[in-house]
């Protein structure tokens, strides 16, 4: 698999690349859990398997299905409410990783983050590193047998100064396209989907606008329906990079045309190289 664009930290490395980290070990993984999360290998423990699609076979171009649900969204929870904040909590997955000495075994540091963002740009976030996941069984049978090398994180705080981000959202369809990256195909909407829904509290307006954008696009098609790894319902996108083998998934909410998440699976599409699940989005007077 492709991992030369994550950062790949070496063993023992790790603790001074991420913030307040520290190394001990990991006897189990919390309380019993009635079902595992969708995507997640049941025999396994945390290994992540690629999210199943309800269109596997021939799928279609996405910008009809995309232009239909950018026409019929429904409001959103945070749909004409205010506040000075705009609130995510979003939890990410593979970005950092941590590699053996030979570079075979991987495992992905998991965190979830609650941000509190003004219009200026700054922001405070709070962060709490989970369960580290792995890429594949060998991955992981590798570092459990390694009880000492394995971090379990401590929560942590960190603020930002102003950005110098547009304070607010263009409002016409030739604003988002560019501010989405113009004719901009594949990874690179993906990447700039991520950052505009991780920052700003987007309207219903715009997110209409955003759809659209995607749908002329090129390279993107349409999955049908699909369970995130948060476990709600939404419908899904693919783009194949062929050159660089991996795929981009982008899930959006059937109702609302907000952006639930996005990962990328590599290795002949068999690992998940890294994925974010956009879990919240709120208005608040409160960064608490």
């Amino acid at each position: 698999p492709r991992r030369n664009r994550r950062l790949v930290l070496a063993a023992g490395a790790l603790a001074a690349a991420v913030v307040a980290y520290s190394a001990m070990p990991i006897g189990d993984e919390g309380p019993p859990r009635a079902a595992p999360p969708p995507g997640a290998d049941a025999d396994a423990g945390p290994v992540l398997v690629p999210i199943a699609f309800e269109v596997n076979a021939d799928p279609p171009a996405a910008g009809a299905r995309l232009r239909d649900l950018a026409a019929r969204l429904a409001d959103a929870p945070y749909d004409g409410r205010t506040g000075r904040y705009a609130y995510h909590r979003v939890k990410t997955w593979g970005d950092p990783i941590q590699a053996s000495p030979d570079g075979r075994h991987v495992m992905g540091i998991v965190s979830e983050r609650r941000t509190w963002r003004l219009a200026d740009g700054s922001s405070r976030t709070a962060a709490t590193p989970l369960t580290p996941q792995f890429p594949d069984r060998a991955s992981r049978d590798y570092w459990m047998s390694r009880p000492g090398e394995l971090p379990e994180g401590k929560p942590y705080e960190l603020a930002e100064p102003p950005s110098g981000d547009p304070a607010t959202l263009p409002t016409d369809q030739a604003g988002i396209a560019r501010m989405l990256g113009g004719d901009a195909a594949g990874s690179g909407v993906a990447k700039h989907l991520v950052w505009l829904y991780s920052r700003y509290v987007v309207p219903k307006r715009t997110r209409a606008h955003v759809l659209t954008a995607v749908a002329q696009a090129p390279g993107w098609v349409w999955r049908g329906q699909v369970t995130d790894r948060a476990g709600r319902r939404g419908v899904a996108i693919t783009f194949d990079d062929r050159a660089n083998d991996q795929r981009s998934l982008l899930v959006f909410d059937p109702r609302t045309g907000a952006l639930l998440a996005h990962e990328i699976v590599s290795g002949g599409l068999r690992e998940v190289s890294t994925y974010v699940v956009i879990l919240e989005t709120a208005r608040t007077n409160q960064p608490r």
